[in-house]
C-alpha cells in the first residue's frame, strides 16, 4: 500500500535517480521492485546535497549554508523510476524534503503542495531547482510539529478513526466487518459506545434468529485496559447471543481473541 524510500535524484518529469552518479554506479537493489508495486509512493530526502546545514529555530527552519549539489535536476542521469510509468500505472507519489513537499501531478511532472515555515519560496526553492514546478493554488505550510521540540502524537494521528467509520454492514451477505484495528479502549463508557453502535446497525435487521448475521472482527494492534477485559467479553457475550450466527476473529491482539474465542460462542 505504501512505501518510503530514499531520494537522491529527481527532474521536471518526476523521474527518480538513486542508482548511478557520475561515474559511479551504485546500482538500484529492490528500489526497483518496491517502488513498482507500491500504491502509494513517498520519496524523502533532503532538498540539495553537500555541506548542507540547516536548523530550526523557533519553530521555523532557516538554511545556514545550502548544499553544493541540485538535486532537483531538469533530467536525472539514470532513471530508476519513472514518472510517466507511474501516473499511467495511477501511482500517488510524493517527495519530501525538509524544506517543501512536491506531488507528482496528473498532468505531468512536480507540483509544490507545501512549504516550510521560515522558507523563502524563491530563495530557498525555486532558487535550488533546475526546473521551474507548477505550485499549487493550495500551497501550504508543512504541519508546524515537525518544527516543534515536542512529541507529534503520531500514534493518535495514524490510528484516530471514528467509531461510526469502523463497521460496514453488508445486508445482501448478511455480514458485518467491524475494524478495531489501531483502537484503544481505556474505559467502559468505550465499551457502551461500541454496544450501542452494534446495537443501532442490527436491530432493523435482525429481527429472528434466521436473521443474524456473520461478523468478521480486526483486533490488529488494538488495546484494552486490563481491568476492562471482563467488561469487554460480556459485552460481547450479549451482542453475540443477540444478533451473530458466527464470529470471526483475527489481528496479533492473541491475548483478548483467545479469551474472546475461549468464553463466547461462535
Amino acid at each position: 500500500d505504501l512505501a518510503v524510500l530514499g531520494l537522491a535524484q529527481a527532474d521536471a518529469q518526476g523521474n527518480l535517480n538513486v542508482s548511478k552518479f557520475g561515474p559511479r554506479l551504485a546500482g538500484a537493489g529492490g528500489f526497483i521492485n518496491i517502488s513498482q508495486n507500491a500504491k502509494t509512493v513517498v520519496f524523502v530526502g533532503t532538498f540539495t546535497a553537500g555541506d548542507l546545514s540547516v536548523k530550526v529555530v523557533d519553530g521555523k527552519l532557516r538554511v545556514i549554508s545550502e548544499g553544493t549539489m541540485r538535486k532537483f535536476v531538469q533530467a536525472v542521469e539514470h532513471r530508476s523510476f519513472s514518472g510517466r510509468e507511474a501516473r499511467r500505472r495511477g501511482q500517488r507519489v510524493l517527495y519530501v524534503t525538509e524544506r517543501c513537499v512536491f506531488r507528482l501531478a496528473d498532468a505531468g511532472g512536480l507540483e509544490l503542495i507545501e512549504i516550510a515555515p521560515g522558507i523563502d519560496l524563491e530563495r530557498d526553492v525555486l532558487g535550488q531547482m533546475d526546473f521551474t514546478p507548477s505550485i499549487s493554488p493550495d500551497l501550504r505550510l508543512m504541519d508546524g510539529a515537525v518544527f516543534a521540540d515536542a512529541p507529534m502524537g503520531l500514534r493518535d494521528r495514524l490510528l484516530a478513526k471514528p467509531l461510526a467509520d469502523r463497521f460496514e454492514l453488508d445486508t445482501d451477505h448478511r455480514l458485518l466487518f467491524i475494524n478495531f484495528e489501531g483502537l484503544h479502549v481505556a474505559d467502559e463508557d468505550a465499551i457502551g459506545q461500541i454496544e450501542q453502535m452494534v446495537g443501532q446497525l442490527l436491530e432493523p435487521v435482525v429481527r429472528s434468529e434466521a436473521d443474524r448475521v456473520a461478523v468478521v472482527v480486526n483486533y490488529d494492534n488494538f488495546s484494552i485496559l486490563p481491568g476492562l477485559v471482563d467488561a469487554y467479553s460480556a459485552m460481547a457475550m450479549r451482542l453475540t447471543r443477540r444478533y451473530y450466527s458466527r464470529v470471526t476473529r483475527y489481528g496479533a491482539g492473541g491475548f483478548l481473541k483467545a479469551k474472546l474465542e475461549g468464553r463466547v460462542p461462535g
